[in-house]
């Protein structure tokens, strides 16, 4: 204690992000009187509820594929390696439907669920599908299941590439031992874990991390941020409006409605 020094080494990753996107965000929380105290990576406040106990000691890479979006985190332990977003997710699979097979969005939708499977080679029975909202001249058609699913796998097979070509580039891929997968974008369609094993070339699963049951999918992510947020040194004492007096109401009723989302 008590010594000086003339320069230190600081041992820290820059995130950069779209400047107009960061923008909007801010404008959004300003038309609110929020500040904000800081932006965090979607996958490292992900880390602590999709990760198990070993894979939280392992170099691990997690996707998380949502509807519009892929985020890429890579850790080796508790360091946070790399990230990334591809602009890819489980709207472009209802979207490709939708417009191969000239049908409306929600029966696109519908069809991407109840044949969720990622791989053609994994059918078990190629049945026929009716497509009750085909626009065509004939107004009426009739496909196999197989053509529809060779659609979700040319989308899956594009992310994962995409993803396969950034980790690659960035020369971590070959410091990677296990892909986990989460994202509603894709953990509801079958044989989505083989199909990245075979393109990454690395194994892939599911994630099983204890918190993951307890929170419904569409929430994990913003459940995940506030928890992080939460879990930091400086959560109880940082300087900004939310603890202003004629604040107080609107955040008690913001909490709440954030534990109803959660649990309900």
């Amino acid at each position: 204690m008590g010594s000086l020094s003339s320069s230190f080494t600081l041992k820290a990753q820059v995130v950069l992000a779209d400047k107009n996107y960061i923008k909007q965000i801010s404008n959004i929380f300003r038309k609110s009187n929020i500040d904000i105290d800081g932006l965090v990576p979607n996958t490292l406040a992900q880390r602590n509820l999709i990760l198990d106990n070993n894979e939280l000691n392992d170099n691990v890479m997690l996707l998380d594929i949502g509807a519009g979006n892929t985020d890429i985190g890579v850790f080796e332990g508790s360091s946070f390696v790399y990230t990334n977003t591809i602009p890819l997710g489980g709207d472009n699979i209802t979207n490709d439907i939708e417009i191969v097979l000239n049908i409306s969005r929600d029966e696109a939708d519908r069809l991407k669920k109840q044949y969720s499977l990622a791989m053609k080679s994994f059918i078990d029975n190629d049945t026929d599908i009716l497509l009750n909202t085909y626009t065509g001249e004939s107004k009426s058609r009739t496909i196999k299941s197989s053509e529809l699913i060779e659609i979700i796998e040319a989308r899956i097979e594009e992310i994962f590439t995409l993803v396969n070509k950034d980790v690659t580039a960035q020369g971590i891929k070959q410091r990677i031992n296990n892909v986990i997968l989460t994202g509603q974008g894709i953990t509801n369609i079958n044989k989505s874990d083989v199909a990245g094993k075979i393109i990454l070339n690395i194994p892939v699963k599911i994630a099983t991390g204890r918190l993951i049951s307890t929170i419904s999918p569409e929430y994990r992510s913003a459940y995940a941020l506030v928890r992080y947020v939460a879990a930091r040194p400086f959560a109880k004492n940082v300087s900004s409006n939310i603890d202003s007096g004629e604040q107080e109401g609107f955040f008690k009723n913001l909490i709440e409605r954030i534990k109803e989302f959660f649990y309900s």
